[in-house]
């Protein structure tokens, strides 16, 4: 089995200790294991990722002697994000919900004053087509969530930690896709 690992700052700004850590501990990783160290630049956030800071993070990395063996950037990356998006509505893995910031951080407090994990309460998994249309006609865009299977516990070995399962009912479906 051959060793990947990359590493994936946003070029909205200049390489912080903690990215400089990231980066070694994977660099070091791949190294040891005659692995891969992939420079896979975040750069979805069209307005603040610039040029010089992606320029500035290269020069940085190689100041520090961390060499990649290729670069990604996650712009030319979108059409494949795309088509994996529309697979997983077909397969309905993703629904739409449009709540608001404001809402969504009410339930929590909410939840919270009640001693609950804040966990999302899949409410827009009972909305009806009318429902939605409404809010699509109040000018609201979803948000998409990935629906986790409740049922299921995942196990995993972590390399640092040893052995680690978590619940999935205890976690949150995750947004995948921002409105």
């Amino acid at each position: 089995m051959t060793v990947t690992v990359r590493f994936a700052p946003s070029p909205t700004g200049f390489l912080h200790v903690g990215n400089v850590r990231t980066a070694l501990h994977n660099w070091l990783f791949a190294q040891r294991h005659g692995g891969e160290f992939i420079l896979r630049l975040d750069d979805t956030d069209g307005e603040r990722s610039k040029a010089e800071y992606a320029d500035a993070i290269r020069n940085d990395l190689q100041w520090l002697g961390i060499e990649w063996s290729r670069e990604i950037k996650q712009s030319d990356r979108f059409a494949l994000y795309d088509a994996a998006v529309e697979a997983l509505k077909a397969a309905g893995r993703l629904y739409p919900c449009y709540e608001t910031p404001d809402e969504l951080d009410l339930k929590r407090k909410m939840q919270l004053a009640q001693r609950k994990p804040p966990v999302y309460d899949r409410a827009a998994l009972a909305l009806t087509d009318a429902e939605k249309q409404a809010f699509e006609a109040e000018d609201r865009r979803p948000h998409w969530r990935f629906k986790l299977i409740e049922t299921e516990r995942v196990e995993w070995v972590d390399l640092v930690r040893g052995d680690i399962s978590i619940d999935m009912a205890s976690l949150s479906d995750p947004i995948v896709v921002r409105e």
